[in-house]
């Protein structure tokens, strides 16, 4: 018997011309560690996650997804039980999946949890797994982009660290979990930002592409969903887009009318998926979800990081 949620890994899709290789855990990676080492070659966030005590196994964050995600490989290997079957939806639809029961998932003071995560295909998850926001709740992130590193931490009894100068926060809301800043504009419109850690570009919908001239129109390109289907996107520039008290100019995005944005409730409005592209304009972001908080530290060189 199936069961029916809405699984949202929309932001998990690679490019198509994505390497095939599955990735290793970082090299002296400790799971037990707050700091950890995140880059992989998409820009994507990697962190070495223990499974019923073994590993680490790299696998990437993203805030974007709902649900943690195994590779059918790591699962074979690992001898994990198969779960129910679920409903997933990914930026090219919507299907049935196969699950399997993790008894013992841990990652740093995310602590361990057994989870019944969907199996896929580690090529087109191109990681081993994906720890998704059911992971992260009442927890924060930090990604430090200068030094190339991410700290987990709990986010209750915590105090969030003081603020710096050239520091700009951001109050967001929960919508299934995930974070969305409602404080953003394009060409003086209002639009919806959910924080998308698991891609390397970022995705708008065709609400949001209709703000910009005719004129400005982008070569196509492909992406590859977790779930091994294609779909074809226009790449079009928003020339200045706000965030808080923030501005990015010339933000390429990738357009198309994916079936996340009307799970959200986000298909006639303005929506955007801001993924690694744009977080890494900036010199440090901080998410916090219990607080829905983001903060980001404006880079150094303003001008030419196209921030201002």
């Amino acid at each position: 018997m199936e069961r029916w949620f809405a699984l949202m890994l929309a932001c998990a899709a690679v490019p198509a011309s994505a390497q095939d290789g599955v990735p290793a855990a970082p090299p002296g990676a400790d799971p037990a560690g707050d700091d950890l080492a995140f880059l992989d070659h998409e820009d994507r966030m990697t962190v070495p996650v223990a499974i019923a005590g073994a590993g680490p196994f790299a696998f990437i964050i993203d805030t974007g997804a709902q649900r943690s995600v195994i590779s059918q490989q790591l699962a074979r290997q690992l001898g994990l039980p198969p779960g129910p079957r679920v409903r997933l939806t990914a930026i090219t639809g919507t299907s049935a999946v196969d699950t399997v029961v993790v008894p013992s998932l841990s990652v740093s003071t995310l602590g361990a949890r057994r989870v019944e995560a969907p199996a896929l295909d580690a090529r087109n998850l191109g990681a081993l797994g994906i720890l998704g926001i059911d992971t992260l709740q009442d927890h924060a992130l930090t990604i430090d982009f200068d030094r190339q590193r991410m700290t987990v931490t709990p986010a209750k009894g915590h105090k969030p660290p003081p603020r710096e100068a050239g520091e700009i926060v951001v109050r967001a809301r929960s919508l299934f979990g995930q974070l969305v800043v409602t404080d953003a504009t394009v060409a003086g419109r209002r639009v919806r930002v959910v924080l998308d850690t698991g891609t390397s570009v970022s995705l708008g919908n065709l609400a949001l592409r209709r703000l910009l001239s005719r004129k400005r129109g982008g070569e196509p390109a492909i992406f590859t969903s977790v779930l091994g289907d294609q779909i074809t996107t226009e790449y079009a520039l928003l020339p200045v887009m706000t965030l808080g008290t923030a501005s990015i100019r010339s933000l390429p995005v990738a357009f198309a009318d994916a079936p996340p944005f009307a799970a959200f409730g986000l298909a006639e409005r303005p929506a955007l998926l801001l993924g690694m592209d744009a977080l890494r304009l900036f010199r440090r972001v901080y998410i916090d979800f219990a607080r829905r908080e983001l903060r980001m530290l404006l880079p150094r060189d303003l001008r030419r990081a196209g921030v201002f």
